[in-house]
C-alpha cells in the first residue's frame, strides 16, 4: 500500500493539475556485490592485477501504471531507468533506458510499443537459475558474441540516441543494438523504436513477437543501409511450472553488413525436480560479412539446489571458437583468427531473508582463449585502467558478497 501511495504521489507530481491517476506504483531492484576482483595476465604479456570492487548488477527503478478502459481492456505504461549505484561518473542515469513502453492488454494478448527486452532475451529466465548476484553466463557469454570495435552498422558511429553525438553529414545516431560495432551485435539486448506482441497463455504455451522499425535507414557515403530486425519466441511450461522450454529465432537485417541479414536460433529451458532445478541453453548465431559467414555457438548449464531458505547455485557455459570463414581479422571477441572461444563457471550460495532481501556469497571466473576478451557487465576497469572489459587472453575472476533488495 505504501508503494502504491508513493507511486500516486510521484504520478501526481508529474501529471497536469486536476488529473487523477490510479493504480500507479514505484518499483525497483538493487543488486550489488563487494569483493576481490582479479585480471590474469593477457596475450600481450601484461601482468595480472588484483583489486577490490563494489559492483552494481543492472540495478534499476521505475514507475508503472494500469487503467481499465472498458470491454475487458487495460491500458498500461512503464518507465524504467538504470540505477548505477557506483562509478556514477562513468555511467549516466538515462530516463527510460530500460524496459519502457505503453500498451493495451486484453484476453487477446498484450500489444505495446517502446523499448523492451526481445523475445530472444526473455528466454534466459527459463534456464538461468544458477547465478548469485550478477556474475554469471547471461552477463558474459550467452547471447554476447558482440564487440565494441570500430566497424558498426554503416549508419552509426558507435554512438546511440541515449547520449551519443552524431557526426553531421557523415553518420547518424543509432540505438544500442545497431551501434554495438564490429562483427555481430548483442542478441541479449532490448530494442528501441519497436513494437511488441505477447499472446495469452494457452495450455502453457505463449508466443512473443518483436519488430524493430527501420528508423535508421540512411545513406552514408556510397553505402545505403536499411537496418531492422525481427525477434520471435515460443515457450511452454507444464507440471505446475516445473518444466519449461522455449525456442527463439531472430533476423537482424543490415546490422553487420548492408544488404545481408544476420540470424540466430536458441533453445533454452529447465526442469525443477524439487530437490534440484536444472537449466540448459543452446544458441547459434550467423553474422553475415561481405567476405563470408561468421558462425558462433554457445551452450550453458545451470543448477540450483535448495537448502533451507536459500540455495546453492552454479553455472557453466562455453563459447566455441568462431568459424573463421570470412571472420578474420575482425572476430566478435578479441582479435586475430582462431582460439577465440571462452568458458565461464560460477558457484555460490544465497539466502533469502524475505520476499525482498537476499544475501549471498560466491566465486566466478571466465577463461578466455588467447584471441578472446569476454567480460561481465559491471566489472571494474582492467589492468590498464582504461576500460571495464577484459584484454585479449586475460581471465577475470572474483570472490564476492552480494545483496539484492526489491521494492
Amino acid at each position: 500500500m505504501q508503494k502504491k501511495l508513493l507511486g500516486l504521489a510521484v504520478a501526481g507530481a508529474l501529471a497536469a493539475p486536476g488529473i487523477a491517476l490510479a493504480q500507479v506504483e514505484v518499483y525497483g531492484f538493487v543488486n550489488m556485490s563487494f569483493g576481490n576482483f582479479k585480471y590474469s595476465g593477457d596475450t600481450a604479456g601484461n601482468p595480472s592485477v588484483s583489486k577490490w570492487d563494489v559492483a552494481s548488477h543492472a540495478s534499476n527503478y521505475g514507475i508503472r501504471g494500469r487503467e481499465n478502459i472498458g470491454m475487458g481492456q487495460t491500458a498500461w505504461f512503464q518507465i524504467e531507468q538504470n540505477a548505477p549505484m557506483e562509478r556514477s561518473n562513468n555511467i549516466a542515469i538515462t530516463p527510460a533506458s530500460r524496459n519502457s513502453a505503453v500498451g493495451v492488454q486484453g484476453n487477446w494478448g498484450n500489444a505495446f510499443m517502446g523499448q523492451w527486452t526481445t523475445p530472444w532475451a526473455d528466454l534466459d529466465a527459463l534456464w538461468s537459475i544458477g547465478t548469485v548476484g550478477g556474475w554469471g553466463p547471461v552477463t558474459s557469454i550467452i547471447g554476447r558474441r558482440e564487440t565494441t570495435g570500430t566497424a558498426p552498422n554503416p549508419n552509426c558511429a558507435n554512438i546511440h540516441n541515449s547520449g551519443g553525438v552524431a557526426v553531421p553529414g557523415v553518420q547518424g545516431t543509432c540505438d544500442a543494438i545497431e551501434a554495438n560495432g564490429g562483427v555481430g551485435h548483442s542478441f541479449w539486448r532490448r530494442t528501441s523504436q519497436s513494437i511488441f506482441y505477447q499472446s495469452p497463455v494457452f495450455a502453457g504455451v505463449q508466443v512473443k513477437l518483436a519488430y524493430q522499425t527501420n528508423d535508421g535507414k540512411a545513406t552514408a557515403g556510397t553505402t545505403t543501409a536499411d537496418p531492422s530486425m525481427w525477434s520471435t519466441s515460443v515457450q511452454w511450461s507444464g507440471l505446475g511450472g516445473r518444466v519449461r522450454i522455449g525456442a527463439a529465432f531472430d533476423a537482424h537485417k543490415d546490422f553487420t553488413t548492408a544488404g545481408k541479414t544476420d540470424t540466430g536460433f536458441a533453445v533454452k529451458g529447465g526442469w525443477n525436480f524439487g530437490f534440484m532445478d536444472i537449466g540448459l541453453a543452446y544458441e547459434a548465431m550467423t553474422y553475415k560479412l561481405a567476405t563470408g559467414d561468421c558462425d558462433a555457438r554457445q551452450t550453458g548449464i545451470a543448477l540450483a539446489v535448495p537448502i533451507g531458505q536459500g540455495a546453492i547455485r552454479a553455472s557453466y557455459a562455453v563459447a566455441a571458437d568462431i568459424d573463421d570463414t570470412g571472420c578474420v581479422p575482425a572476430n566478435p571477441a578479441g582479435s586475430g583468427g582462431g582460439d577465440n572461444g571462452a568458458k565461464t563457471w560460477n558457484i555460490g550460495y544465497d539466502y533469502r531473508f524475505s520476499k525482498r532481501t537476499t544475501i549471498g556469497v560466491g566465486y566466478a571466473t571466465i577463461k578466455n582463449d588467447p584471441a578472446s576478451a569476454f567480460a561481465w557487465t559491471g566489472q571494474p576497469p582492467n589492468a590498464g585502467g582504461q576500460a571495464s572489459t577484459s584484454a585479449a587472453g586475460s581471465d577475470p575472476s572474483t570472490f564476492f558478497v552480494n545483496m539484492v533488495h526489491r521494492f
